[in-house]
């Protein structure tokens, strides 16, 4: 069976990698890794594949950068053609990003006319399923919305993404909290991540720095924002040494507003490029706490008990608030916050049920009951 893991984003690259390698020793399947090319940058996809394990994509379709509208175009005509000369019959999707919602449009839609009936269109799968911000101001909101509508499998991370699509009426049997494959990724990487020296390297000390991420539009897009968010960054690092490992669209708006020089001039803070996984994951390993506008950092500082400061309104991984380490933040509450975390006043918190670094073995188990004569 021919099966498509779509990969374009980081993030999904750390997701693939379990389930290839999983799918890989499965006799029956033939795990194909399909890069649409979405985010390019070496330090952002390619170096990943290495550090996971993985081979080089079978396929890449190349399509760079570009508005929202001119990627999930340019995925969709590129991914058709693979599909019509690959006839993949599962097609795997993850997260939420532009290819995310692109692929699973394609493959709906498309028609091996060569085949019987009851094969004319590749089931579509979508791996972290069912979660909602509520936020349709945010893409990624969009591409969630989108691919839960149409994909025939839903694998959720946790029981309240589940929820959300028994609430938005999606039938029970489509749908399985298989558990969080960000988790397995990281037990996979965990004697390479604990041996990487990237902490020691900036000349950190253990438990005794903050590590940032920011690189959402509603962050990093407007100049006073991203003004105001640098003034409190650098009020922060007087407190406690903090690196920041910079995202391209950051770092360029950094240099655009004219920001940059002021972060570089802060005594303790600590600028770096992107990071490949191995190295940001040894990163949070030794941190005292993540600012962040990511996504899956919220679930991976909660499995590690790490204390996380979201710079959002609102989470789609509500879960890691409610039971995790995670707490959103504003400006004005994010002082406050860092001063209870360095005095020892971290927030109780619990794993979720199915953050077990056994979800890939999960999807296999579910995928063979699914198509059982494939």
């Amino acid at each position: 069976m021919i099966i498509h893991l779509i990969a374009a984003a980081r993030p999904n690259f750390m997701k693939i990698a379990p389930l290839y390698h999983a799918l890989n020793q499965a006799e029956w399947a033939r795990p194909v890794i399909v890069h649409t090319g979405q985010h390019y940058d070496i330090n952002m996809s390619d170096a990943f594949f290495k550090d996971l394990g993985l081979p080089d994509p079978h396929i890449h379709l190349g399509i760079g950068s570009g508005s929202h509208a001119e990627q999930t175009g340019n995925v969709m005509i590129a991914y058709e053609k693979i599909l019509l000369k690959e006839k993949p019959r599962l097609v795997v999707v993850v997260g939420d990003v532009n290819s995310t919602m692109a692929c699973t449009i394609a493959a709906s839609k498309v028609v091996y006319t060569d085949l019987p009936e009851g094969s004319r269109r590749p089931v579509v799968a979508h791996l972290e399923a069912g979660l909602r911000s509520n936020d349709r101001t945010m893409p990624e909101e969009i591409n969630r919305l989108v691919t839960d509508a149409l994909a025939d499998i839903l694998w959720t991370p946790s029981p309240d993404a589940t929820e959300n699509l028994l609430k938005e009426g999606v039938p029970r049997q489509k749908i399985e909290n298989v558990g969080n494959i960000m988790i397995d990724s990281l037990e996979m990487m965990r004697q390479k991540i604990t041996g990487s020296g990237a902490f020691s390297d900036l000349g950190l000390s253990p438990n005794r720095y903050g590590l940032i991420t920011l690189h959402r539009p509603a962050n990093v897009d407007s100049p006073d924002i991203l003004a105001a968010l640098c003034r409190l960054l650098i009020a922060v690092s007087e407190r406690t040494p903090l690196v920041f490992p910079v995202h391209p669209r950051t770092r360029k708006n950094l240099v655009a507003f004219g920001l940059l020089d002021g972060l570089q001039h802060a005594e303790k803070m600590v600028l770096t490029e992107p990071m490949n996984y191995v190295r940001f994951m040894n990163l949070v390993f030794n941190c005292q706490f993540v600012i962040t506008d990511s996504g899956g950092i919220q679930e991976e500082t909660t499995y590690l008990g790490i204390p996380c400061l979201t710079m959002r309104p609102n989470t789609e991984r509500p879960i890691t608030v409610d039971q995790g380490t995670n707490q959103l933040c504003t400006m004005e509450s994010l002082e406050p916050r860092i001063d209870r975390i360095l005095a020892g006043a971290a927030k109780s918190y619990h794993v979720p049920e199915r953050w077990d670094g056994c979800t890939a073995q999960r999807i296999v188990k579910a995928i063979r009951i699914a198509m059982p004569s494939n």
